[in-house]
């Protein structure tokens, strides 16, 4: 019963914080491209909020569920697929701590545009492109993730 409740909180979370990340992503990268002020203000907003309340506490699960499931099961963490497993969650941990700093301060630019009625300022845009970019391993590592837990030998 522990395991099954592991590997559904396990399951759940991974769901969680793969669908916030990128339904995040999708919407703060179409709210750039519509160019309005107001809607890039408000939507940064919610991808910050959404970070907070999905993204961070998901982080703190899998990891929690991940090493509870293999203990159960008596399985070492040098164990191949459970190495690399670790490794690309350190490697999407690592361009996730920046998204998060770049999504606070795209989140305050923008509100200052909206508030002062002008354009986002050139650092707004330097973000956004570096947020995007960190975004690509991230996710690349997440799915690998998936596919290494799916496809384990074992």
């Amino acid at each position: 019963m522990i395991y099954l409740s592991l590997k559904a909180n396990h399951m759940l979370s991974m769901v969680l914080l793969f669908g916030t990340g990128l339904g995040s992503a999708w919407y703060k990268w179409m709210a750039d491209r519509s160019g309005d002020v107001k809607h890039i203000a408000a939507t940064n907003r919610q991808v910050v909020i959404a970070d907070w309340l999905f993204t961070t506490p998901t982080i703190i699960i899998q990891p929690l569920t991940g090493i509870g499931m293999l203990l159960l099961m008596d399985i070492p963490l040098t164990t191949p697929w459970v190495f690399w497993s670790l490794v690309l969650y350190f490697i999407a941990g690592a361009c996730w701590l920046p998204v998060v700093w770049l999504q606070i301060k795209m989140k305050d630019l923008s509100e200052l545009s909206r508030e002062s009625q002008s354009e986002l300022p050139g650092l707004y845009w330097r973000y956004a492109k570096l947020w995007f970019w960190l975004g690509v391993p991230a996710f690349t590592a997440m799915i690998l993730i998936v596919c290494l837990m799916v496809f384990k030998n074992g």
